[in-house]
């Protein structure tokens, strides 16, 4: 067997990140037992349109909303961190702290600096804090809710630190 003479390995590429800040499970039947109490309230007994129209105006309306509400996307690849249409370079990170649910509290307490960029979720206990290094921009820091928090921190360190 022929071995190539070249010495170049190939590149490995940092581990990439992704995560959708969905709704909890429970969330779903909580928010169509709504749908249908207020379907149920608005129909009331009566014939005709008003029997079966709120039922299915406010059922899929329901489910848009649990969709709408848990859309949101994290990832982190091809050098940039992007939450749902925004993005961020990766080489603009000074540093990225992973968030406990107290941790997140603080951070967006009281003492929180209104230019920072938030996307929290209040179901998703922790969050990663961004900090970033770009003198053009205003934006003092990401909070970004996450799951997963010490992994989006790792996955942003590591493809900073890669590009």
């Amino acid at each position: 067997m022929r071995q190539s003479s070249s010495s170049t390995a190939p590149v490995a590429a940092p581990p990439g990140y992704a995560e959708r800040l969905g709704l909890p499970w429970w969330a779903w039947p909580v928010g169509l037992a709504l749908a249908g109490l207020l379907a149920a309230e608005l129909w009331m007994g009566a014939t005709g349109v008003r029997a079966w129209l709120p039922f299915v105006l406010l059922l899929p309306a329901a489910v848009a909303t649990l969709w709408w509400m848990g859309r949101i996307r994290v990832t982190v690849e091809a050098g940039e961190l992007r939450v749902d249409d925004a993005h961020l370079p990766v080489r603009f990170v000074a540093d990225a702290v992973p968030l406990d649910a107290a941790g997140r509290r603080e951070v967006l307490g009281v003492g929180s600096d209104p230019l920072a960029f938030v996307v929290q979720r209040p179901w998703v206990g922790g969050a990663v804090q961004v900090v970033l290094n770009d003198p053009d921009d205003p934006t003092p820091f990401w909070v970004v809710s996450s799951r997963r928090p010490v992994e989006l921190a790792a996955a942003l360190l590591a493809a900073r630190d890669a590009g």
